[in-house]
């Protein structure tokens, strides 16, 4: 029997079957990374370009691939999200949001960075948020020859890289290097806790990211099982004590998502450290909902998206 199918939005029933739920292990990792190179999503590529470039990653690291959309006929400097996938740590690439983010760009007459980081288990912390520092570096650093405007430019991403974006914003704080605009952060993992708490809520992580599987994604990133007392901010931004001085806040999230609760109080905490905040929840919504326009709910949260990103650029 199904604790929450009752509670999940009728008219996204039809992405539970085009999505089947499975927890993830070392053997179905692998299964897991090759279904996700073969998701159906159509790409509109007229009015955008995509240049993909190879860029230093950090010291003594391999080399990391941007890749940096354009609308076509707008003129620069552009005001620029800088785009971080997610996938759990383990999984996804920026490749495959090329169907999300080319309409993006030209809707909103940004260019998008997307950065391609290494995966855990292969890799664990911190190689993934120093891949992502290091392309940002990269993008500030040649802001001028690309068309960027740096004073417009912010961090956004998606589950693991909606953490990824969370934890960068703290590391672009506290390093003081360079300033970011915004951050833009949908149904984040920001918080391994989740993967060990002992009193789990009742109708979140049924659907597409489990427990079993967030257990999973924590313990590969982390390289140890998640929970314990001296996890880094900059893996698990929920850890930060201090969240003041942070750009200011967007978080979206579903009621039926496992990352409900962590998001809920990041942005509580965001408010409380004097962050400005806009924080959306959306009901029947399970992790991923809004990746394809079917129904109400994820309409919604795709125009909210889109209104928040403009108001953030302009």
């Amino acid at each position: 029997m199904s604790r929450s199918l009752h509670l999940v939005d009728p008219a996204l029933r039809p992405l539970l079957e085009a999505w089947p739920t499975f927890s993830l292990t070392a053997e179905t990792l692998v299964q897991m990374r090759e279904r996700e190179s073969l998701l159906p999503f159509e790409i509109d590529r007229e009015g955008s370009s995509l240049e993909i470039r190879t860029v230093p990653g950090p010291a003594g690291a391999p080399d990391i691939a941007l890749h940096l959309y354009k609308p076509d006929g707008v003129a620069g400097p552009l005001p620029t999200i800088y785009h971080i996938h997610g996938g759990g740590y383990v999984g996804g690439s920026a490749a495959q949001m090329e169907f999300l983010l080319r309409p993006m760009a030209k809707a909103l007459g940004c260019a998008i960075v997307s950065v391609e980081y290494r995966l855990a288990p292969e890799h664990v912390f911190p190689a993934a948020i120093e891949d992502c520092y290091a392309g940002l570096r990269w993008t500030v650093d040649n802001a001028e020859t690309l068309g960027l405007d740096t004073a417009r430019l912010g961090v956004m991403g998606e589950s693991a890289g909606g953490g990824l974006a969370a934890a960068l914003a703290l590391l672009v704080r506290d390093r003081g290097e360079y300033r970011l605009a915004f951050q833009h952060l949908t149904y984040p993992m920001i918080d391994d806790r989740t993967a060990a708490t002992s009193d789990p809520h009742p109708y979140t992580g049924e659907f597409i990211w489990t427990p079993a599987s967030n257990h999973f994604g924590w313990s590969s990133l982390l390289g140890r099982a998640p929970g314990g007392s001296d996890v880094s901010p900059y893996a698990a931004a929920a850890r930060a004590t201090d969240l003041s001085g942070l750009p200011p806040a967007y978080i979206m999230t579903g009621t039926l998502d496992l990352f409900l609760e962590e998001g809920i109080d990041y942005a509580r905490r965001l408010i409380r450290a004097g962050v400005p905040t806009e924080l959306h929840v959306y009901p029947g919504g399970m992790h991923g909902f809004d990746i394809m326009p079917v129904g109400d709910v994820a309409t919604a949260a795709q125009a909210a998206r889109l209104a928040a990103l403009k108001r953030a650029l302009a």
